[in-house]
């Protein structure tokens, strides 16, 4: 049988999750016995798209069986994606909304499908977590990803849908980075709103932006402003083992949510559709849980500490 040769195109290599769905494309490959190149586009939509259109338009010989790339941009490469069938190229798409597989699974032969982490639902828990972490309500500096993901937008929907009514949100904007976070932060800390900003919990799209911004605040001249500001909670998303739920454990986030890397189980949807002839469904959701659980975050240290600032506050 032949050997199969996938490419896996990610968005970047300074991101945990991403450097996850990597190692998870990786092992995945090596139990499957199937060949894997991981490529990433540096955070460039653009990038992305010539990289997958020089891979499509080689020889014919060079090409790989699939193609699995999570987007950059705020479409899913529909252009690309049809030279990629039309070329006889597998097509899977990780982690976005997809308009267009409808179409090209009537239309081509090769498995084309997407499987995605239930970003909606992500929100949803992020939106609870806030509520039990903030049990009298506050006001919430909520990092964002990009404007153009439909990850980001998708996340921030469900936040809405289940924060409480006396929990408010300020926003600011990264692209899924430390660094990102870092620059985006530090800016707004030489606003003068920000010193005016009453803030009791800092939320971020993901765990590596949720860092970016404590290493924002560790940057603050003054000790007291420092020390004010990571004394608050910061909660993230992805909580992968080794990144998310360790600084979790360690105290750095104060909550995360375990999100599935997706690329892994991607492969092994590839592997049965090209092997055992069964049909994959257009898209696949995989189920994020929050770490820890709501009820642990209720009952947790954090929550402990504003009781008792307010039993003193009240006493004076």
């Amino acid at each position: 049988m032949k050997k199969l040769k996938v490419l896996v195109a990610l968005t970047n290599s300074d991101n945990d999750y991403q450097l996850e769905q990597a190692a998870a494309a990786e092992e995945a490959a090596r139990r499957l016995g199937i060949e894997v190149q991981v490529i990433d586009a540096d955070n460039d939509g653009i990038g992305q798209s010539q990289q997958l259109l020089k891979v499509i338009q080689s020889a014919a010989s060079s090409h790989p069986d699939a193609i699995v790339f999570e987007p950059v941009g705020a479409t899913a490469l529909p252009h690309v994606a049809r030279a990629a069938a039309t070329a006889g190229i597998a097509w899977v798409v990780l982690n976005r909304d997809v308009d267009y597989l409808t179409e090209l699974r009537r239309t081509y032969p090769v498995p084309i499908f997407a499987i995605s982490s239930d970003h909606e639902e992500i929100g949803r828990i992020q939106g609870r977590q806030l509520g039990a972490l903030l049990p009298k309500g506050g006001c919430v500096l909520y990092i964002q990803g990009p404007a153009e993901s439909s990850a980001a937008r998708q996340r921030t929907a469900g936040m809405y849908e289940t924060k409480r009514v006396d929990i408010q949100i300020k926003t600011l904007r990264g692209s899924w980075t430390e660094a990102s976070a870092f620059k985006v932060v530090s800016s707004w800390l030489r606003l003068s709103t920000s010193r005016e900003a009453r803030i009791d919990l800092i939320a971020a799209q993901d765990d590596s932006m949720a860092v970016g911004a404590r290493k924002a605040f560790q940057e603050l001249t003054r000790e007291a402003d420092r020390e004010r500001w990571l004394h608050l909670p910061f909660t993230g998303c992805d909580g992968l083992p080794k990144t998310g739920q360790a600084w979790v454990r360690s105290g750095l986030l104060a909550a995360t949510i375990y999100v599935p890397p997706n690329a892994g189980r991607a492969l092994e949807m590839l592997v049965q559709a090209m092997h055992g002839n069964t049909k994959p469904p257009e898209c696949k959701l995989t189920v994020p849980t929050s770490f820890p659980s709501i009820e642990q975050l209720a009952a947790s240290r954090w929550v402990r500490a504003q009781t008792e600032a307010a039993r003193q506050s009240a006493g004076r």
